[in-house]
């Protein structure tokens, strides 16, 4: 027997950091929007916890048990108290180290193929509850669509969205560490002087506008009102990413971003038409190593 699951990558319309609290993490107000860009996992009878991997970005992947697929598929078999065996392969799509949530959603698609695998019939609730053990963007891999995350990310509300949004995300050439983007957050918010503690930095929440042009399908509005607290350190760490959001607007795109802690960049286009056309323009532009179009939101971690 074997169980396949598709999972989707995120991009964050809104990712507004709060100040460094005492416990090392930063309150957030986090928009997440799944794409049809998506990893698959596939389960099947094995001895012990192994891991294999293909796809563009696979020598980057982990195959030990730093790896949220491995240690989903253990923490899963520990809750219900039975034998982890099983083999994981990952048909990695979603960029390596890229903002999109990529090892996050290999644990969430984990969680689902070995419970399903193992006939366990684990409450959704309950695989939510470890997801959020394995990691703040976890759960809402689970959830797919669109979800408001606050706390770390992890304490998720489904959002209304109407219509379907087109998408292009640039690869860059290598990762970005996410504590580090963050560290580096922490040190600009101290170098302009405004502090950088939860008790200098007030905590954030949704932007209405944001939510209004999501719950109305409207991409011109959803465009204007995009934000991410992480872009500005991000370039800081990786300066030509500023170069690959000016070619992508410049090739059409109606909104542009970092994604996530990047190094990524997602641009929102009009329609499917205009995203293929940015799309290609992106990778004849040599700002980044690939481009993808794509679509969503896009449901989360399923069976195929």
């Amino acid at each position: 027997m074997t169980v396949t699951v598709r999972v989707p990558a995120k991009v964050n319309v809104q990712l507004g950091v709060g100040g460094l609290r005492a416990d090392g993490f930063h309150d957030l107000a986090n928009v997440f929007f799944a794409v049809a860009l998506g990893d698959e996992v596939t389960a099947e009878p094995g001895e012990g916890v192994t891991l294999t991997c293909t796809g563009p970005d696979a020598a980057s992947v982990p195959l030990d048990d730093s790896n949220l697929a491995a240690r989903a598929a253990r923490l899963l078999a520990a809750h219900h108290g039975v034998t982890p065996n099983v083999r994981l392969h990952i048909a990695k799509a979603i960029p390596v180290a890229g903002g999109m949530a990529g090892g996050s959603a290999d644990g969430a698609a984990a969680l689902v193929a070995c419970d399903a695998l193992w006939g366990l019939d684990t409450p959704f609730e309950t695989l939510l509850e470890l997801a959020a053990e394995l990691g703040s963007d976890v759960p809402f891999a689970l959830v797919g669509g669109v979800a408001l995350g606050r706390g770390r990310g992890e304490i998720l509300e489904p959002l209304p969205v109407a219509g379907t949004f087109h998408w292009v995300f640039a690869v860059a050439d290598g990762g970005l560490s996410t504590p580090a983007v963050f560290r580096e957050c922490d040190r600009l918010r101290e170098e302009a002087g405004t502090g950088s503690s939860d008790a200098d930095v007030p905590t954030p929440d949704a932007d209405p506008a944001l939510l209004a042009a999501l719950a109305d399908g409207d991409p011109v509005a959803l465009a204007a009102a995009l934000t991410n607290d992480l872009q500005a350190p991000a370039i800081s760490l990786r300066p030509a990413l500023a170069e690959t959001l000016r070619a992508g607007t410049e090739a059409g795109a109606i909104g542009a971003l970092v994604s996530g802690s990047g190094p990524t960049c997602a641009f929102l286009a009009k329609d499917a038409e205009a995203a293929a056309a940015i799309a290609k323009s992106l990778e004849e532009s040599g700002t980044c190593r690939a481009a993808h179009a794509t679509y969503g939101p896009a449901p989360g971690a399923r069976v195929s």
